[in-house]
């Protein structure tokens, strides 16, 4: 995340960007595009995260396996029967169907995942907090919710650990182990609220014209890549309109052939997902350069 070209930009730029690439995301269904946002999501959340996204993706590959195989037990759409299940029709359209809609939840996953690492607090109320400073508090703290309560939740049960309470075998007791942790995360995320709903009032945050203070400037270099993603976007957004992406799974599979001004289409969609890996990539490779040639 320190050599991250893509999160230095201007919000403006990383906020334009998610939002294409997650709406592209959760609308193509066409597979060239389900296999493109698939690897781009992909090896950008590893470059962000590490390690640490291997459990993320085994997580998200039981998912994917779950959402792709329970379709078509209840989906008995389709031509080729596979076999019977429950004297029910297990059709391949509904099959692949299934994995279609899952790819497209892995893949709005994962592009959340990276927006999580790359649009923090600061560029949203960068963003909002001089237009909107009610919504620009209200993203910052919808966002930044779920992982300080999962930290929170981490914290309360090692801390029942090292008093020797968590730890029991049964059943019954792990379960009023846990709603009594589930109690202690509701009320310090409660408390957590009531005080920062205070030390905002005391601020006087809301009562006026408020002045706010930026960081990110807005470059050529942002003006640049802000030209060059929506270029790409437009582009994409033609094709589409012009049926490259089109997708049919039932009750017979059709996908819109990639040839001609298909394939260009699918470039620039391409190339658009791609753009935070390249410069990602090439801030590495010359930070080793720079680092090699002290």
């Amino acid at each position: 995340m320190t050599h991250d070209a893509f999160s230095k930009c201007h919000p403006s730029v990383n906020f334009v960007f998610f939002i294409l690439a997650i709406c592209f995301g959760a609308v193509f269904q066409h597979p060239a595009y389900i296999a493109a946002g698939i690897v781009s999501s992909g090896t950008y959340y590893v470059l962000l995260n590490g390690k640490k996204s291997i459990k993320s993706f085994l997580r998200l590959l039981l998912l994917f396996c779950f959402i792709s195989f329970i379709n078509p037990v209840f989906n008995t759409r389709g031509d080729t029967v596979l076999f019977k299940l429950f004297s029910r029709p297990y059709t391949l359209e509904a099959l692949i169907y299934g994995a279609s809609i899952a790819s497209v939840f892995v893949i709005t996953m994962l592009w959340f995942g990276c927006w999580n690492k790359v649009m923090t607090g600061e560029k949203i109320t960068c963003l909002f907090g001089g237009v909107a400073p009610a919504l620009s508090i209200l993203l910052v703290t919808v966002f930044r919710m779920v992982p300080e309560m999962i930290r929170t939740a981490k914290r309360i049960v090692s801390a029942r650990l090292s008093i020797g309470k968590g730890g029991a075998e049964k059943l019954s007791e792990r379960a009023r182990s846990g709603a009594s942790a589930l109690g202690a995360l509701a009320s310090l995320s409660l408390e957590g609220s009531v005080t920062t709903g205070d030390s905002m009032r005391a601020r006087g945050y809301g009562t006026g014209k408020r002045t706010s203070f930026s960081v990110y400037g807005f470059r050529r270099r942002d003006g640049a890549l802000m030209i060059l993603v929506a270029a790409l976007a437009a582009a994409v957004i033609a094709f589409a309109f012009r049926g490259a992406t089109r997708a049919v799974f039932l009750p017979e599979r059709y996908f819109a052939p990639l040839s001609g001004a298909n394939a260009a289409g699918l470039a620039a969609y391409c190339i658009l997902l791609l753009t935070p890996t390249v410069m990602h990539i090439r801030e590495v490779i010359s930070w080793n350069i720079s680092k090699s040639a002290i």
